[in-house]
């Protein structure tokens, strides 16, 4: 098997840059990176709050986490791990965002719906950026040359504020859609799911006697 690509990218990237990305790529960022979840959004969608920062002019790379951070007396700030959150749950703004905001990358965790990349990532040009596994703040921590300002954290609290922060080939992170709305785990999930039956042949079914219990191996349990 091939080694996946590995790719340095500008967090403002060109139009041909993002055409290049291939689903399965590993990506590494530079320039500066905003992070934006659920409290940004109401109060910048819902409450119609003005922007604190130009975008897309500084950045059109919108992070989905809190950093692991603090405030120094001087307004200073600590940074040394930068985890993400779940993307999947901001999906009802995101369309909004990208089209007031002109954010090309949203990173994230687990990826988002295929149809959230068919109805808003592919009219605005962006794609998706995972992150590998769980546990990585620290790793992509490393990446993080400095924290340029911290906006609406008195109203938001630190873990929703807006955090600007300035990052050297932060990563890794893998290409989850691209333009064209095509998934990475959509697509393997597929391949995973034509084989179970044959995984399973031969193995004693479900007792079924257990409230949800089934013998469906393509059911997931959540």
């Amino acid at each position: 098997m091939a080694k996946p690509r590995q790719i340095r990218l500008s967090t403002n990237p060109t139009k041909d840059a993002l055409a290049e990305l291939r689903l399965g790529d590993v990506v590494y960022l530079d320039g500066t990176i905003y992070t934006a979840r659920e409290g940004v959004y109401k109060r910048a969608l819902e409450d119609k709050a003005n922007l604190p920062v130009d975008l897309p002019q500084s950045s059109a790379a919108n992070f989905h986490c809190s950093p692991a951070a603090s405030m120094n007396s001087d307004g200073s700030f600590n940074l040394g791990s930068v985890t993400a959150t779940a993307s999947f749950r901001f999906s009802k703004w995101i369309g909004d965002w990208m089209a007031q905001t002109g954010a090309k990358l949203i990173i994230g965790k687990g990826g988002m719906s295929a149809e959230d990349y068919k109805q808003h990532f592919v009219p605005n040009g962006a794609i998706y950026l995972t992150t590998v596994g769980y546990g990585t703040g620290a790793l992509l921590g490393r990446g993080v040359k400095g924290v340029s300002d911290v906006h609406w954290h008195t109203e938001l609290g630190l873990a929703q504020a807006m955090w600007v922060i300035d990052v050297e080939k932060m990563g890794p992170f893998i290409v989850e859609s691209d333009l064209q709305g095509n998934s990475l785990f959509e697509r393997e999930n597929a391949k995973i799911a034509s084989s179970l039956e044959g995984l399973y042949e031969g193995t004693r079914p479900a007792t079924l006697k257990r409230y949800g219990e089934t013998d469906d191996r393509k059911d997931e349990l959540i």
